[in-house]
Formats: C-alpha cells, sequence, structure tokens
C-alpha cells in the first residue's frame, strides 16, 4: 500500500541541539497513527517539520508522492496538511465564530464552508451554543474542541495533532479522543503527537515511540500497549 506521507531520515536541529535524528516512518489513508513519548523526545518538532514551521537539515517528507521540504508552510496547508498546534493557539480576542472563518480563509467555496462549519458544530455543541462568545472565554476543553474545528475547516486530507489532552480533565479528554475516532471513522487521516500514551495507543492503529529524537520502537498500537519496555516507562508497570 502507497503511504498518504512518508517521512525518510528527518533530521532537525536547534544550533547545536539534534532534536530529531534520522526518524522514518509512514501513514496510510484512513489512519490514526501516533507518535509517544516524554517530554522533549522530538515529536512537537516533527509536526512542526511536517507543516514548514521548521527547516529539517536533511531528510524527506513526501505526501501524496510529493516533496514537501521545498514548500512554505501554507502551501503545505493547501496541499491538505493541517496541524493544531500545541497550547490550541486559538485568537482569544476573536469570537469563535470569528476563529472558524480564519480556518477557511484561504477557501473559495463559501456554500460548502458553511455546510462544513455546521458539520463542526454538530461535533462540538458546545461550541454552537457560544459561537458568538470570545474564544478567549472558553474553557481549556472547549478552547480545543475549537482548535480542531478550526483546522477541519481547512478541509485537511491529514490532520496533524499536537498534545489535545494536554491541561484537560481526564472526562474532557475522553470527550475529545471520542471525537477523533468520529472524524477518523469519516474519512480523515490523523497523526497525532501525545504525551498521553495508554489513550493515544487505544485510539491509534499504529505508534511510534520516540525517545530523545529517534524512533525507539515501532508496531501495531495493541502490542505497544502490551510491549514490557512500553509499560515500564509510560504506562506504570
Amino acid at each position: 500500500m502507497t503511504a498518504l506521507l512518508e517521512v525518510r531520515g528527518l533530521e532537525v536541529a536547534y544550533g547545536h541541539i539534534e532534536a530529531v535524528q534520522g526518524i522514518a516512518f509512514e501513514v496510510h489513508a484512513g489512519e490514526i497513527r501516533t507518535l509517544v513519548g516524554a517530554n522533549g523526545a522530538g515529536k512537537s518538532t516533527t509536526l512542526l517539520a511536517l507543516s514548514g514551521l521548521v527547516k529539517p537539515r536533511a531528510g524527506s517528507i513526501r505526501f501524496e508522492g510529493e516533496e514537501l521540504t521545498k514548500l512554505k508552510a501554507h502551501q503545505i496547508v493547501d496541499r491538505g496538511l493541517v496541524q493544531v498546534a500545541e497550547g490550541r493557539a486559538i485568537l482569544t480576542t476573536l469570537t469563535v465564530r470569528e476563529n472558524f472563518e480564519l480556518g477557511a480563509y484561504r477557501r473559495k467555496d463559501r456554500a460548502a464552508v458553511a455546510s462544513d462549519l455546521e458539520r463542526v458544530l454538530a461535533l462540538f455543541p458546545r461550541l454552537h451554543e457560544r459561537i458568538d462568545a470570545l474564544a478567549g472565554n472558553l474553557s481549556g476543553g472547549e478552547q480545543q474542541m475549537l482548535a480542531i474545528g478550526r483546522a477541519l475547516l481547512a478541509r485537511p486530507r491529514l490532520l496533524l495533532l499536537d498534545e489535545p489532552s494536554m491541561g484537560l480533565a481526564p472526562i474532557i479528554v475522553q470527550d475529545i479522543f471520542r471525537t477523533l475516532r468520529q472524524i477518523n471513522q469519516d474519512g480523515l487521516t490523523i497523526l497525532l503527537v501525545e504525551q498521553n500514551v495508554r489513550q493515544a495507543l487505544k485510539v491509534a492503529s499504529h505508534g511510534y515511540v520516540l525517545e530523545n529524537g529517534r524512533i525507539v520502537l515501532a508496531d501495531a498500537s495493541e502490542r505497544l500497549l502490551n510491549d514490557p519496555k512500553v509499560v515500564a516507562a509510560y504506562l506504570g508497570g
């Protein structure tokens, strides 16, 4: 099967610090795959490289066969790779509706945008109730829903999610991951970065464990959940 996203030999450095050291992985259409590991393992840096927000020192990033490393960030969004940033990065002085409009700002198909917004609000009914509220007045969970919904309005073909559970209460985390399953079942491919290893491996089909900028384990999620090294290091075994 041809990969939708194929990463080979990816290296990213910040000065003399080698944040990502020659990693390789792939994501197939219709999947959820996850990059897991401790804080500082290189997960978020990998997503920033995929999005064109940091430039790799070496390696290849191919999306549907096209090399992305020479493209600018907005060109990568146009190809269908859309990231939900760590910390949500919503615009707190704008309303929920205005944040959604920014997600669709590069689209010209206004009728389809309106239809997509209806679908997003069906996914997140709380945001329907608060559509004209300032985004800064939302709870942390609602802000995460807004960040995901805003990304969906860009019509991604691959959604990159960076730490969606960060700082949220466990019941809200369950809601967020339930929604991720739903949008994946509707056909959206997802690459998920998470420190919550158990939750990430439960929702994904395959996982890659990063340590110090390298992939040290790669397997089907079910096997990783039962791998003694993963259990000992991340699951409280």
